[in-house]
């Protein structure tokens, strides 16, 4: 079997490493992301294989999910383990020169919360969900408003690239504010590193990706380590001065766990909202009478957000596994089962939004039912953060530039299988 790398970041993928378009392992034979088209609308390949083999069994072990139905209680069923060690029989060879490189950070990932189960992961989590409960996180609608202002302010309208001009640098430096880090950090590098880690998320990856994405880590690394001696040396009234402390007491976080809770907020912190941001204003963009409607109704201010991460969610497949047999839909599942839930399949499922499923609807009444956040204790932990960054960011963007157009009729797909979303969006915003 292959393994993680260290300090993997989310809820891990078990991956093959491939030098060649490979079969699709762990994904239903229908379902190809090596096809043409893919990542332009995964969608049509969900709903074949939703149709055709919704809890499937892959040839390597694997169980595979499409229903909103299954997904939402696969989530939210306390059984399960985010806890890659209690998987069993996935019958994988590693690259032996990368799998020399993981045995090298043989306990890299086992100390963040996202790969922990409870207890360790509720004692993790409550260190840094104070700051991240609604009330606290209204606070910071001022700041954020100040952020996306001056970003638009800066942006040249023929061609303003979506992602690079916006949607990264305000999560990015909401979450360095959140944390205190150190002014003058090279963001682009950053960005860099943290797009080969979540790469690192896919079940399916090549070598090269794989070497780059354990780089990408260490790299991470060692600048989270500078920032923390760093912060010692300067504490303040912020996040990371609280985790520091918690260290110092030593029964609460040990030193490991303080870099990779840090690690986990510095790139989840940003990567979803980049996301939301640049895969919901194509959405807008793509169905016009929408981006009107958020133009023209302040009614829908509050909710529109959950209906673009319903539609085109940043996150596509997250994975658990089986403590004890699981029977669904008549397949008996047994213990020790690696399980993937597709999120981007559940949130078209027309068993639970009806014959609109494939249609944006920013009215639309139970949007906020969408899975594309997660569900249960591993629920996004900055979901309030990536709606208010969305909802400042999209309503701004709509009402200042109602008459922007895509620069490009082929925008540029981040190539990911868990993480959807562009890599660069050129606009023309026509003031």
């Amino acid at each position: 079997m292959s393994r993680r790398s260290g300090h993997d970041l989310g809820p891990s993928v078990t991956r093959v490493t491939t030098s060649e378009t490979p079969d699709t392992g762990y994904l239903p034979p229908t379902l190809n992301p090596f096809e043409p088209g893919f990542f332009d609308n995964p969608y049509a390949q969900y709903e074949r294989v939703r149709d055709e083999d919704p809890v499937h069994h892959s040839p390597l072990g694997a169980w595979v999910l499409f229903r909103y139905d299954d997904v939402n209680r696969l989530l939210r069923d306390p059984t399960m383990s985010v806890e890659e060690r209690h998987s069993t029989g996935l019958d994988i060879q590693a690259d032996p020169d990368i799998q020399a490189m993981y045995d090298e950070r043989a306990e890299g990932g086992t100390h963040n919360m996202l790969n922990l189960d409870p207890p360790d992961h509720h004692r993790l989590r409550r260190l840094v969900s104070k700051v991240f409960t609604p009330a606290t996180v209204e606070q910071l609608r001022p700041r954020i408003q100040e952020l996306v202002d001056e970003h638009l302010d800066a942006a040249d309208p023929a061609e303003f690239d979506l992602i690079a001009g916006l949607a990264f640098p305000l999560p990015f430096i909401v979450i360095s504010e959140m944390l205190g880090l150190p002014e003058g950090a090279d963001r682009i590098q950053l960005r860099d590193w943290s797009g080969a880690v979540v790469k690192n998320f896919d079940p399916v990856l090549s070598r090269d990706e794989q070497i780059a994405a354990i780089h990408a880590i260490d790299n991470i690394i060692a600048y989270v380590n500078e920032v923390i001696v760093w912060k010692r040396a300067n504490p303040s009234g912020d996040l990371l001065t609280a985790l520091i402390a918690a260290e110092d007491e030593g029964d609460r976080l040990c030193e490991d766990e303080l870099v990779e809770q840090v690690m986990l907020l510095l790139v989840a912190g940003h990567e979803t909202t980049v996301n939301l941001i640049g895969n919901g204003t194509l959405a807008l963009l793509r169905h016009r009478d929408q981006l009107e409607l958020l133009r023209d109704d302040a009614s829908i201010d509050d909710t529109f957000v959950d209906e673009l991460l319903r539609f085109d969610g940043p996150v596509q497949l997250t994975r658990r596994v089986t403590l004890k047999p699981l029977e669904i839909d008549g397949q008996t599942i047994d213990a020790g089962a690696m399980l993937f839930t597709v999120l981007g399949s559940a949130n078209r499922d027309p068993a639970k939004w009806g014959p609109t499923a494939d249609d944006l609807d920013l009215r639309r009444p139970d949007a906020r039912d969408h899975v594309a956040l997660g569900a249960g204790v591993h629920s996004c932990l900055g979901a309030h953060l990536a709606r208010l960054e969305g909802q400042v960011a999209l309503r701004t963007l709509v009402r200042r530039f109602p008459a922007m157009e895509a620069a490009t009729d082929r925008p540029e797909w981040n190539g990911r299988i868990v993480i959807r979303g562009l890599s660069r969006f050129p606009l023309r915003l026509n003031e």
